[in-house]
């Protein structure tokens, strides 16, 4: 499966599932990254780490680290 961490800038993608530990999981998805949501990728950072996103009319940033755990097709 494919995660946001390899969606290209400009992709728009809907999450299918949030792996991870509990903590990490429950703090993903308190930041509205839940399954059905649609994610477009804006922009990386020069060095590639962290993602600009944006969700429900809303931009913000998440680290490769976080992104590799969110599952989108």
């Amino acid at each position: 499966m494919k995660t946001l961490k390899h969606v290209k800038p400009g992709e728009t993608v809907r999450v299918v599932r949030v792996n991870g530990i509990k903590a990490v999981k429950r703090h993903i998805m308190d930041m509205g990254i839940t399954s059905g949501t649609e994610i477009q990728v804006l922009r990386t950072a020069p060095l590639g780490d962290p993602l600009e996103i944006n969700l429900r009319n809303f931009a913000m940033s998440i680290r490769k680290d976080d992104a590799d755990m969110i599952e989108v097709e």
